[in-house]
Order: C-alpha cells, then structure tokens, then sequence
C-alpha cells in the first residue's frame, strides 16, 4: 500500500468521526473540531508510530472518543453561562427547497434513530462516560473492553455505565410514533400553524406538551420551557401572527425525521423538532440560534 492509499484511507473515515462526535456531542460544528483534532493527532506522530498502528480507524475512533469526553467533561460550565435553554444542533437530512446545505455530503450525518432528536436530548442527561458508553457500544458495536480503555474504567464497570444509560433512557424517553403517525402529527401541526387554529392545534398536542426554544443569546427565545397545551398552542400562534410578512415555514427533514425550517429572505433562521408518541406531540424543540443553523445554509449562515 503506498502513502497515498493510507491517506485516502485515513480521509475516508472522515465521515465516520463526524457520525461518531455528533451523536456524543450533539453539535455539527463541535464534530468537525473533533475530527480535525484528530488527523492533527494522528500527523503528530512520527513514521514508527504510525507505521505500529495495526487498525488506523480503530486508533481514530479511540482518540475522537477521548476528545469528545473531555468536552462533555467540560460542557457542564459551558452550559451554565448558555443563555436560555440548550438543544442540540438540528442537521438538515434532505436536499428540500432547492438550496444546498453547507454540510458536504460526503460529511452528511448517518440516518438513523439515534441521530433523532428526541434522542440527543435525552443523551444530555447522561453523564459524560455513560453517553460514551453508550454510543460506542449500541450505536457503533464497540466491545466493552475497547471502551473501557477510552473511559478509564473496567470493562465491568463500563458495561454497567451503558445499561444505566439503557435504563435512563428508557426512563426519560416515550415510545415514539412510528414514521407514518409522526408524519401525519407532523402535518396536522404545519397545517393547523398555517391557518391559525388554535383549537386543530390543540387537539394533536398532549395536554402537558412541552416546547423548548433555542436562541443562545443570540436571538430572541423563550428562556425556559413552555408547558401545556393550551399555553404552548397560545405562544406558537402568537409568534406566527406578528411574523415578518416573508417568513415561511417549510417542511423539512430533520435528523432523518420529519419537522419545519422558518425561513426568511432565503435564509434558514430556525428549525422546529417534534417529539411524537401514541396519537400526541409531546415535544416540539425550537433552535434559533444562528451558530447552531449554518449546516441550513449556503454560506455558513448569518452572522
């Protein structure tokens, strides 16, 4: 194999270390630093260093995993001077409205249930070696004893972190509507915000439904959580009716699930989740803050 090949090969598992940062960190733009960190890492070392590595994805997959448990150590303080609540950042799984999103598509996130929203909120929750755990061993088969190298642990010790994240989750989380019910929830909700029916919205939203806003400080956002139908149908109606007049909602898709882009002037400014289960939306998450949209648009986003 010559240099060339091991270089392609190394670049190759680009796609694999974002997949693997943003499921851990829940954030786009956190993910690409932690890929970058790592080929940095990886051309730090010198010929014999590399030329001892056996398995180059495995030896990247473990030192990504290392990154992103320090910044989920540190995420903590970080978190407590966020302005308002926190969400993950939403990433654009479709090519919808003719723009092309700022994500290359040879980075575009792998689809599947444990990119979906609902799911990266519960991970939060998590403390920082049970989310690891947890990643590396129910989303990317990673034995235990691998993983316990990389959080410090025994591999008993890590097998238990994951089951308590299992369980946690298990906990936290409603069964969620399969795709066609989510789809239906999904547009009853666009349709009933379009026409302004408070009482169709109402009626497709649990009674104790709560929506979460994401401005960072940036933007203005609701800076706690509104609970309740009647309270969380009030605010999205009352947001939409003192609307600019060329704002559109779009549909869209959102971490491999159905939901909505705002849309002004030809620029995603913010992108809503819902969290369906049984007949009821149970949570609609709102991220408005612009440093979380810039994989929604062309140019990075505004500034």
């Amino acid at each position: 194999m010559t240099d060339s090949d091991t270089l392609d090969d190394l670049l190759g598992e680009r796609r694999h270390l974002m997949n693997l940062a943003f499921r851990m960190l829940g954030s786009w733009n956190d993910a690409e630093d932690v890929a970058q960190q790592t080929y940095v890492r990886w051309y730090q070392l010198d010929e014999l260093e590399r030329a001892a590595i056996e398995r180059p994805r495995a030896w990247l997959t473990t030192v990504a995993s290392r990154i992103c448990l320090n910044i989920l150590d540190s995420a903590r303080v970080r978190r407590e001077r966020y302005v308002g609540e926190w969400l993950p950042e939403p990433v654009p799984t479709d090519a919808a409205g003719g723009r092309v999103p700022a994500v290359d598509p040879l980075d575009r996130v792998a689809l599947d249930e444990s990119v979906s929203m609902a799911l990266l909120v519960v991970l939060e929750s998590l403390t920082p070696a049970e989310r690891v755990a947890f990643v590396l061993h129910e989303v990317f088969a990673m034995p235990f004893g691998e993983i316990a190298e990389i959080v410090g642990r025994s591999p008993a010790a890590t097998r238990q972190l994951a089951a308590s994240a299992r369980r946690h989750i298990r906990e936290e989380r409603s069964q969620p509507a399969d795709m066609e019910e989510h789809e239906r929830l999904v547009s009853a909700f666009g349709a009933a915000c379009e026409n302004g029916d408070l009482a169709a919205l109402i009626e497709i939203l649990d009674p104790q439904v709560v929506t979460v806003s994401d401005g960072g400080g940036r933007v203005s956002a609701a800076r706690r959580p509104v609970v309740g139908a009647d309270n969380v149908a009030r605010l999205l109606l009352g947001i939409l009716a003192k609307a600019t007049p060329g704002l559109t909602i779009e549909p869209r898709e959102v971490n491999g699930q159905a939901g909505f882009a705002v849309v002004e002037e030809g620029q995603v400014t913010g992108v809503v989740s819902l969290g369906t289960s049984g007949e009821w939306i149970r949570n609609i998450w709102i991220v408005l803050n612009p440093d979380k949209l810039r994989a929604w648009n062309a140019d990075g986003g505004q500034e």
